[in-house]
C-alpha cells in the first residue's frame, strides 16, 4: 500500500479544515482497498459480518452522493439501494465491475467537492423532516468515512495482513 494521502491543513479556516478532513478520510478508504483483487474486495473477512471492502466502497458512494447531491438539489435516485433492497449498496452483485464502481465513487467525490466549494457552511437543506446545514452534512460525512475506515482496517488486515493508520 502506497500512502499518498494529503494531511488536512493544520492552520486553515473552518471550511478548508472540514473539507481537508473529509478528503483525508476518502483517501484513507481508497488506500485501504489499493492493490486488492476483485475477489479479495468481495471477501467478508470478519465473520459473522458479511461486510466487504467493495460493499463499503458502494455504500460510501451512495452516502456521499445522497447527502451532498441532494443538498445541491440534484434529486437523484439511489445508486444501489431500492425499496425492496434498502441495503443494496452493501451487497455486491455477481455481475458488478469494480473499476466501474471505483470510477463512480471518484466521480461522486469530485461532484461533492464542487458542491461544498460552491456553498457556505451555513447554507441549509430543508427536508420534510429536518433542516440541515452544509456544516452538519460535512461533519456527518467525516464521521461516516472515519467509522467505515475502521471497518476497512479490520477487513484489510484479515485479507492480507496489511495495516496502517
Amino acid at each position: 500500500m502506497t500512502d499518498e494521502r494529503v494531511d488536512p491543513p493544520l492552520v486553515a479556516d473552518e471550511k478548508a479544515t472540514l473539507a481537508g478532513f473529509l478528503d483525508f478520510h476518502r483517501d484513507t478508504f481508497l488506500w485501504k482497498i489499493e492493490g486488492l483483487s476483485p475477489d479479495q474486495l468481495r471477501t467478508a473477512a470478519c465473520p459473522p459480518s458479511d461486510l466487504t471492502l467493495w460493499g463499503l466502497l458502494r455504500h460510501l458512494a451512495e452516502v456521499d452522493r445522497g447527502w451532498f447531491h441532494d443538498f445541491d438539489g440534484d434529486d437523484l435516485p439511489p445508486l444501489y439501494c431500492t425499496e425492496a433492497d434498502p441495503a443494496g449498496d452493501l451487497v455486491v452483485p455477481a455481475d458488478a465491475d469494480f473499476e466501474t464502481d471505483l470510477a463512480t465513487f471518484r466521480s461522486i467525490c469530485e461532484r461533492s467537492r464542487q458542491i461544498v466549494d460552491a456553498h457556505s457552511l451555513d447554507d441549509q437543506q430543508v427536508t420534510p423532516k429536518r433542516t440541515y446545514s452544509l456544516r452538519w452534512i460535512v461533519v456527518h460525512l467525516v464521521e461516516e468515512y472515519a467509522r467505515h475506515n475502521g471497518h476497512a482496517d479490520l477487513l484489510r488486515q484479515a485479507i492480507d495482513g496489511a495495516t496502517g493508520e
